[in-house]
């Protein structure tokens, strides 16, 4: 195994197990640290696909964007609220998780299924894509485009919609009154 392996292995495992951490982790702090790990890995996977603009549009607008609204909600938050929740730790999964679950499933099943069936080889603008070669003087915006609504799409579909999942947990979590 040569170190471009290691350094692969090592980023892919912190991904997935900084990933499993947020979900699972109830301290705020520790899963919006987790977060950034996992984002930070995230991009140095894109950096082996040699998907650089991604990587770095990663790093500035997810790593450094999102991370810093979390960080504003985390401290805007009471500390009522921050102890009403360390409080209430109780079973990992509960009743009232099974129906988040079997959305999951269903979203991840569908997903699969898609994918699965996708055949991106018979359209063309993407059969095209995949024989060009850059050059200095081409024009690199119609590259990237073409790269990010083909072979980058999936993932950053998926970080679009964990940025979503993050401003309304801020959100809510900036609104949340006391109850009385």
């Amino acid at each position: 195994m040569n170190i471009e392996q290691v350094v692969f292995y090592f980023l892919a495992a912190t991904v997935l197990s900084s990933a499993f951490m947020v979900v699972l982790n109830r301290d705020m702090v520790r899963s919006i640290f987790l977060f950034f790990m996992t984002l930070f890995a995230m991009s140095g996977l894109f950096i082996y696909a040699l998907a650089d603009f991604v990587a770095v549009t990663q790093l500035i607008v997810y790593v450094g964007g999102m991370l810093v609204l979390m960080i504003f909600a985390f401290l805007l938050s009471s500390k009522t609220i921050l102890n009403t929740s360390a409080a209430h730790k109780t079973s990992l999964i509960g009743l009232h998780h099974i129906p988040g679950m079997i959305i999951s499933l269903l979203f991840f099943l569908i997903l699969f299924v898609t994918v699965y069936q996708a055949n991106p080889e018979e359209i063309s603008w993407i059969r095209n894509a995949g024989n060009n070669t850059l050059v200095a003087s081409d024009n690199t915006i119609h590259a990237i485009g073409v790269n990010l609504m083909t072979r980058y799409l999936i993932p950053f579909e998926i970080i679009s919609v964990l940025l979503m999942m993050a401003l309304i947990g801020a959100a809510h979590l900036a609104r949340r009154t006391k109850k009385q």
